[in-house]
């Protein structure tokens, strides 16, 4: 085989990616690279499995697309998806790695009728978001107790006779201001305005509620009115928003200072509950009349205790001219106790000091040395020591029958590679440098020949 060429690329250098790294970086590629996006077209081989996930291929006349919708999406659709239908999905592009298959995970579904109105709205959400009119510190809070409630809505729709109906169970102390207006239209937004500068002009109502009942998105599109989220945001009284049903969103709904899910809500969010505050009055009137109760108690009892404590002030100097007599009595007899302690303390001091003084103990403590003196006189000279020096000479000659130096001194030499005492001439190399230990200095050899078994080393 020839060599590979200069520069020519090996077997071992080239990028080999198994399957399964590549889907899953491609899978990877897409899903960073595109965000979610809408997508039109019509359904076909729409399927349901019993997992609850719907998949089906979205077509037009030159392509076709595989999706997934899985089960936590689908349910919040309201409509059911068939074969045929041409509709508007957001979704995010993917690949479904074990098949290496090119698919849209679906988010979102509605007809295509709504789609315009859908972008549209998307769009002006987009815009208006960019403007901070939805800026949550922009938002404020609803008063507890509100002393009058206007509502801007149609006069003779069901979501007015709805919030009337929960004002009026909630609290029906609290008076209603109706605004009338048109909630479908296009007279509709520009009623809206004037309703909320008619209400911020008079000045007569603490919170406002704009409501109205249910419909497609078309129906509800004067509440995603620009000019009708300003309206809220400029408002000097907080608004709530109560529009259609819960599953609709409105502009109006993000520019609200509070989103209620129904016109009903809407009512039961400004308006105190009679019935709680009732219970909420009674326990506290309990509270109230226990701690006045528990106060007067206390009271009364200090009031007593401070009458027991009142002393005539001539009874209470002859009191303290008593304690004074008692206590100067007490003192005295305290020092004089002191005092005595104090005298036979010192008196056992002295006694001890005699008794330890040096005078007493010096002629004791020579005569113990002098006997100690004598003792160790009689261990060295007569005992000990000769016994020692006898032990001492005997290990004197035991060591220098052993010792290596005598042997050395009758001409025998101690041979050393590296610190190490060498025994047979196999332990050396040719060349090998050997300290060689005589009886008096030492050798530093190089080895020339070794000589195994009496015979001379030939292979070194």
């Amino acid at each position: 085989m020839d060599a590979p060429q200069h520069g020519a690329e090996t077997a071992s250098d080239r990028p080999v990616y198994t399957v399964t790294r590549l889907n899953h970086e491609a899978r990877g590629l897409l899903e960073a690279n595109f965000p979610l996006l809408w997508v039109e077209g019509e359904l076909s081989n729409v399927a349901r499995p019993a997992s609850g996930h719907m998949y089906f291929t979205l077509k037009d006349e030159q392509a076709q697309v595989r999706c997934a919708m899985f089960k936590g999406k689908n349910r919040l659709l309201r409509f059911r998806p068939e074969d045929g239908m041409h509709v508007l999905v957001r979704a995010q592009i993917s690949l479904y790695a074990p098949r290496g298959d090119f698919q849209l995970i679906v988010e979102h579904m509605e007809e295509a009728g709504e789609g315009a109105l859908q972008r549209a709205f998307e769009e002006l959400k987009r815009k208006l978001s960019a403007e901070g009119l939805f800026a949550d510190e922009l938002k404020r809070p609803l008063p507890a107790l509100p002393r009058r409630v206007g509502v801007i809505t149609s006069a003779s729709g069901a979501a007015v006779r709805d919030v009337l109906t929960t004002l009026r169970r909630r609290f029906p102390a609290l008076p209603v201001v109706v605004y009338p207006v048109p909630v479908q239209g296009q007279a509709a937004a520009p009623a809206i305005v004037e309703a909320f500068d008619t209400a911020n002009r008079r000045a007569e109502c603490d919170v406002l509620i704009l409501a109205r009942g249910g419909g497609s998105l078309e129906d509800l599109w004067s509440f995603n009115e620009p000019e009708v989220a300003r309206a809220i945001r400029a408002s000097a009284i907080p608004v709530v928003v109560g529009v259609g049903h819960e599953v609709d969103y409105t502009i109006a709904d993000l520019a609200a200072d509070l989103r209620a899910p129904t016109p009903t809500a809407a009512a039961e969010r400004v308006s105190p509950d009679r019935a709680a505050l009732l219970r909420g009055l009674g326990t506290e009137r309990e509270r109230l009349t226990r701690a006045l109760e528990r106060r007067l108690r206390d009271r009364a009892q200090g009031l007593d205790h401070l009458r027991r404590r009142l002393i005539h002030p001539g009874r209470r100097l002859r009191d303290l001219h008593e304690r004074n007599r008692a206590g100067r009595q007490r003192l005295a007899r305290a020092l004089a106790r002191r005092q005595r302690e104090r005298r036979r303390d010192l008196k056992a001091l002295v006694a001890r000091l005699h008794r330890a003084g040096p005078a007493r103990r010096l002629p004791r403590d020579r005569e113990q040395a002098d006997d100690l003196r004598q003792r160790l006189i009689r261990a060295t000279t007569h005992t000990a020591l000769p016994a020692r020096r006898q032990r001492l000479q005997s290990l004197a000659r035991e060591l220098e029958a052993v010792s290596p130096l005598g042997t050395l001194a009758r001409g025998y030499a101690v041979a050393r590679r590296d610190g190490q005492i060498l025994r047979r001439a196999e332990e050396t190399e040719t060349g090998d440098t050997v300290n060689v230990q005589l009886g008096e200095g030492s050798l530093d050899c190089r080895v020339e020949e070794r000589h195994l078994n009496g015979s001379p080393d030939t292979e070194g």
